[in-house]
């Protein structure tokens, strides 16, 4: 079963959002993707030293 991706609100100050999207155009991603691709390297890090977190996309399914 494909995943799909959820929308989710992020709070963020105007410095911070500038300064986010100015990183995300140096590295040429849109800033969503640069945030996606922050959250996944987090991800794997956290994985690697504590474990991999269990996904079970059927009982975790959004009906």
């Amino acid at each position: 079963m494909k995943q799909r991706k959820i929308q989710t609100a992020l709070r963020l100050t105007e410095e911070m959002h500038y300064k986010l999207t100015q990183i995300a155009q140096n590295e040429h991603r849109s800033f969503n993707a640069q945030l996606e691709y922050w959250v996944q390297n987090c991800v794997k890090d956290y994985e690697k030293e504590h474990g991999e977190i269990p996904f079970d996309l059927e009982k975790t399914a959004i009906e």
